[in-house]
C-alpha cells in the first residue's frame, strides 16, 4: 500500500476521476509492479478487501483467475465500484473463470444495469469466440428493445454487443446496421483521429473492411 501510495500522482487522478475512477496510478508502472510481485492469491484478497481503487487493479493483476468461486466473483462484482475496477475484473479473472457462464446468463437478467452490463460484456466475448448455443435474433431483439433508454454502462455494453454480431456473423449483418442506424445510439461520440466510431453501423462497416484487408 505505501509503494502505491507513491506512485500516486495527481495529474493522473484528475483524468482518472473524469471518467469515474478515483485512483491516481500510471497503469504501466502499475503492470510492472504486478510483475515483480508475479501471481499471490493471498496478497491479491487482502489488497481487495483495502477497498481501495489502486488496490484492487492490482490484486486483478496478481491473481488466479481460476481460484474464484461463483459466489465470490458475484461479490466481487458488487463491490466493484470504479468502472475500471468493474472492467478488469469481468475481462482479466471472469472470463478465464471455469463460471463465467454460468455468471454471464445470471448477470445478464440481474437488475442492477452496472451489473447486467457484466453480463452483456461476457455475451459479446462468446458472439465473438464462442457463438455456437447462442441465439443471436434474440440478443438482436432484446438490444432493439432495450438499448435506446438503457443506463450508460448497460448501454455501452449492449451496443458493443450489437457491433460484434454486426462484425462477425454475416448473415446477421444487414439487421445489426439497421438497428444502430434507427437506434443512433453513440453516433455524436466524440471520437479522436485514428480511432473507430463506438457508433454501431459505422463500427460495423470499418471491422469487416479492415477483415477484408487482411
Amino acid at each position: 500500500m505505501a509503494e502505491l501510495a507513491e506512485l500516486e500522482d495527481p495529474k493522473t487522478r484528475e483524468v482518472n476521476e473524469k471518467h469515474g475512477d478515483d485512483h491516481g496510478v500510471n497503469l504501466s508502472k502499475l503492470r510492472a509492479l504486478a510483475k515483480r510481485l508475479k501471481t499471490q492469491q493471498e496478497l491479491a484478497s487482502r489488497l481487495w478487501e483495502t477497498d481501495d481503487t489502486a488496490a484492487r487493479l492490482l490484486a486483478i493483476l496478481i491473481c488466479r483467475p481460476k481460484a474464484f468461486e461463483r459466489d465470490e466473483l458475484d461479490v466481487m462484482l458488487r463491490e466493484a465500484r470504479t468502472p475500471k475496477v468493474h472492467d478488469w475484473l469481468v475481462n482479466y479473472v471472469v472470463k478465464k473463470n471455469p463460471h463465467s457462464e454460468e455468471l454471464r446468463l445470471a448477470w445478464s437478467a440481474d437488475p442492477d444495469p452496472v451489473v447486467a452490463s457484466a453480463g452483456w460484456a461476457l455475451t459479446t466475448e462468446r458472439v465473438a469466440k464462442k457463438p455456437e448455443g447462442l441465439d443471436l435474433a434474440g440478443l438482436l431483439d432484446v438490444i432493439e428493445a432495450q438499448m435506446k433508454e438503457a443506463p450508460a454502462r448497460l448501454q455501452w455494453a449492449m451496443n458493443h454487443c450489437l457491433a460484434q454480431i454486426g462484425i462477425e456473423h454475416p448473415e446477421h449483418r444487414t439487421r445489426a446496421v439497421d438497428i444502430g442506424e434507427r437506434l443512433e445510439v453513440l453516433k455524436d461520440y466524440p471520437t479522436s483521429s485514428g480511432c473507430t466510431s463506438p457508433f454501431a453501423p459505422v463500427w460495423i462497416t470499418e471491422m469487416v473492411r479492415r477483415q477484408h484487408d487482411t
